[in-house]
């Protein structure tokens, strides 16, 4: 029977978040309260200790004990305010987390990039669809229950705030470092997706940080690696770039994290990264759009930002501009030692520290953090990786799944026909293969690796009939979906060969490769499936064995065959 991609959320479910939401006001609301807690704590700091508040440093639980013992040594004598983890385990973050918390005389507010969920950082976590597959989503309640299961998770191991959502409008598909984190080109299709993820995790208890204001989505430069330029007039990133974070900052995000680009319509200063500059910061987020929230700095040691602004003096701008939060410094403890000096020479305000810190401060109190408690540690792994999940992560990829070509096509693959199923990417047996081969019963199995040549297809080719059904896999086997899917010349001729005759395709990749794949739009059948992950692969089986009806939609242009908003 043929089961349609609309999920309602049950009355429970909704009676929950309910609760949830009753049960505090939100941060920004919080911070007019101004809470005794915050106030106390705030008060018995030395100056040194305020300015140390505003700097969180990275953590790991898959580095050597030295490395994690000299965390702990930052966290005791610099006093800093935060963490940001990055790889390891749950448990293993969850135990250490614990160690880190005892150490601290203000509690640590620990925050980590989970675009996707834990999964980004961590093993044995779930990672839910990029960004990119969920902008093909037309069921807005998934991505919001998704929210709610990733603070269940953060939660669980101990996080306060997840550096996440990507609200970047990726409109340039050369982007080399936004691309499939976004929700795609359409402002108003990632604004909406954007907040329905915001809602559920700010629902679940989790702070959240929506990111790159102003906007990193035309970019074709690695801000890690360089400073990229938007060259776009204010008028033009105000009504497109910004858009998303207007709107999000109306519905209650609690943090907004800065880009670190260059952007001379709104900051004329050579090569100032908009991280560092103050007429962006607080000038254009802070007075004009009147965010009133906690203001991230995206990683200090990035070279989009030390690049032209070394030895701290990034850390001391940064404040300057508006970040209330600087994450990753180069050296925490020369920046601390700058921004003291700053302050005796007038180039910042104790006021202007005092701010942020009491944003800080609300943040944790938000969070929790004004009652004492340990992380539980045991039976970590089973509590991140809830059956309940399990079942939400395969109705996003069955609800991302984006028919461009072919209804009927598919419609009329039969199981009693010889099927030849053409794996093109990896040389091992993939889960789409088998479970299509549970259902085709009649079927037979190739696999050509992303390097194969003409002699390796030719055998292929030569055991083809010509009444045999063909379906074919593309598969990205690379760790992160970027562009330029790494296919040989003669794979490429391959995949323009067999659109040309009655072959249908599954596309686990990012939709941008099409473009890169000529001849394709001539497929008997196309459904786009985002990515190589197992649930992607068995959402593509269900599509082509009529079990499902697929209802996502392209949230990019790919060229001028697929456009944004297509798919059957």
């Amino acid at each position: 029977m043929k089961r349609t991609l609309f999920y309602s959320l049950s009355i429970a479910f909704s009676i929950s978040a309910t609760a949830i939401k009753a049960q505090q006001p939100s941060y920004t609301d919080l911070l007019k309260q101004e809470p005794k807690w915050v106030d106390s704590v705030f008060k018995k700091l030395s100056k040194k200790q305020k300015i140390a508040q505003m700097f969180f440093v990275a953590a790991y639980t898959n580095k050597s004990k030295a490395f994690t013992d000299s965390i702990a040594k930052v966290i005791k004598k610099e006093k800093v305010g935060g963490l940001v983890f990055f790889q390891g385990g749950p448990g293993r973050q969850a135990a250490l987390t614990n160690q880190y918390q005892k150490k601290a005389r203000v509690p640590l507010l620990i925050a980590s990039d989970g675009e996707w969920g834990l999964g980004m950082r961590l093993d044995s976590t779930i990672s839910y669809p990029y960004q990119m597959a969920l902008g093909a989503v037309q069921n807005k309640e998934l991505i919001y229950k998704m929210g709610l299961e990733v603070a269940k998770d953060y939660k669980r191991i101990g996080m306060h705030m997840n550096l996440a959502p990507d609200v970047d409008v990726n409109n340039n598909a050369k982007n080399p470092v936004i691309n499939y984190r976004s929700f795609g080109e359409n402002k108003y299709n990632v604004a909406q997706k954007g907040a329905a993820y915001l809602k559920g995790m700010q629902d679940g208890g989790l702070l959240v940080s929506i990111k790159h204001f102003p906007g990193h989505g035309d970019t074709d430069v690695d801000s890690h690696y360089d400073l990229p330029q938007l060259k776009f007039t204010k008028e033009r990133l105000d009504s497109l770039e910004m858009y998303p974070f207007k709107e999000l900052i109306k519905q209650g995000a609690a943090g907004v994290m800065i880009a670190h680009m260059n952007i001379p319509s709104l900051d004329a200063t050579p090569n100032m990264p908009s991280t560092l500059s103050k007429p962006i910061v607080t000038g254009i987020l802070k007075d004009e759009i009147g965010f009133k929230g906690i203001i991230i700095s995206d990683a200090m040691g990035m070279k989009g930002v030390v690049k032209y602004f070394k030895d701290g003096e990034a850390d001391v701008m940064g404040i300057i501009a508006g970040n209330d939060i600087l994450e990753l410094s180069e050296n925490s403890k020369r920046a601390i030692k700058m921004v003291r000096q700053a302050i005796r020479d007038q180039r910042l305000t104790i006021e202007r520290i005092d701010e942020s810190v009491k944003k800080i401060l609300t943040a944790k109190y938000w969070a929790g953090l004004n009652v004492k408690h340990n992380i539980k540690e045991g039976n970590v792994y089973a509590e991140v990786n809830r059956p309940e999940s399990m079942v939400l992560l395969q109705q996003l990829a069955d609800a991302s799944m984006t028919l461009l070509k072919g209804r009927d096509f598919v419609q009329q693959l039969t199981p009693n026909k010889r099927t030849v199923f053409i794996n093109i990417g990896t040389p091992e047996a993939t889960v789409f293969q088998k479970e299509m081969a549970m259902v085709y019963k009649n079927s037979v199995n190739y696999n050509l690796d992303k390097n194969a040549d003409a002699n390796a297809i030719g055998k292929v080719l030569a055991e083809i009939k010509p009444e045999d059904q063909v379906i074919i896999a593309i598969v990205d086997t690379r760790i992160r979906p970027n562009n330029n899917i790494p296919l040989s010349a003669d794979l490429k001729m391959l995949i323009a060969d067999m659109a040309k005759k009655d072959a249908a395709f599954a596309f686990f990749a990012n939709p941008y490769n099409i473009a890169n794949l000529p001849g394709l739009e001539n497929a008997k059948a196309l459904l786009v499936a985002y990515q190589k992950e197992d649930f992607m692969q068995k959402a593509a089986v269900s599509v082509f064995t009529n079990k499902l009806i697929p209802t996502g939609k392209l949230p990019v242009t790919v060229n001028g065959f697929f456009k944004y908003g297509d798919g059957q």
